[in-house]
């Protein structure tokens, strides 16, 4: 058998000088200041996870702002890739032009037979790919915009400045112009407008009257006309 030896029994750590008594606060303070630091440990977390969320909207907002300047910058670049290849084009067709104006001329008097006409076809099949268009026609009304007047008259059957002959037809690409049509021009008669209506209202008045309604009247009645027997 086992003896127990009397007078020794576990007690708790207890400070020197401090009796059994007041050991008990001691631990119940310690376990009391247990949730407090876990209480502040997670406010640090939530301030912790509140500086993340607004550094991640601050990069985003950078994000979004970067990929609108990029595509801007090549909406910008299409655009001036676009007008440059215009600009291009248009420069060699107006030195083309010449060439076009007598391939023209050749044609009205003619000439466009052969070999010179399968090359001035092949010619104008291939501007025309490039997107010029050739402009002006006889009859139609006269834009400053895109014809050059170099020859004016009047003329009695005009309402309106007329493009009666063209001199040179115009060229454009699209909406630009590269060479306006040069036409001649015709203008209504000075006058013509009004001396029309005063002819019309010369011969309303010449024209005689019925008889049978000139005789019916009252006014050939009171004047001594054929009275009833």
């Amino acid at each position: 058998m086992t003896e127990e030896t009397p007078g020794f029994e576990e007690k708790p750590d207890v400070p020197s000088g401090a009796t059994p008594d007041d050991a008990e606060p001691q631990a119940a303070s310690e376990e009391g200041a247990a949730p407090a630091g876990d209480a502040s440990e997670n406010a640090g977390l939530v301030a912790q996870l509140d500086q993340v969320r607004t550094a991640l909207g601050e990069r985003t907002a950078d994000l979004q702002r970067l990929q609108a300047e990029y595509q801007n910058y090549r909406r910008r670049v299409e655009r001036d890739r676009v007008a440059v290849k215009e600009v291009a084009v248009a420069n060699l067709l107006s030195e083309l032009l010449p060439v076009l104006d007598d391939i023209g001329r050749a044609r009205d008097h003619g000439e466009l037979v052969g070999g010179f006409k399968s090359v001035a076809d092949s010619l104008e099949g291939i501007i025309t790919k490039m997107g010029l268009q050739q402009f002006g026609k006889e009859g139609e009304p006269f834009d400053p915009t895109i014809h050059e007047a170099l020859m004016h008259s009047y003329a009695p059957d005009v309402t309106e400045t007329t493009c009666v002959a063209i001199l040179q037809p115009g060229y454009r690409i699209g909406e630009r112009t590269i060479r306006p049509a040069r036409v001649a021009v015709a203008e209504p008669q000075p006058g013509a407008q009004t001396v029309k209506p005063a002819e019309e209202s010369t011969e309303a008045s010449a024209d005689p009257a019925d008889p049978a309604d000139s005789a019916d009247s009252p006014s050939n009645k009171e004047s001594g006309g054929p009275e009833e027997g």
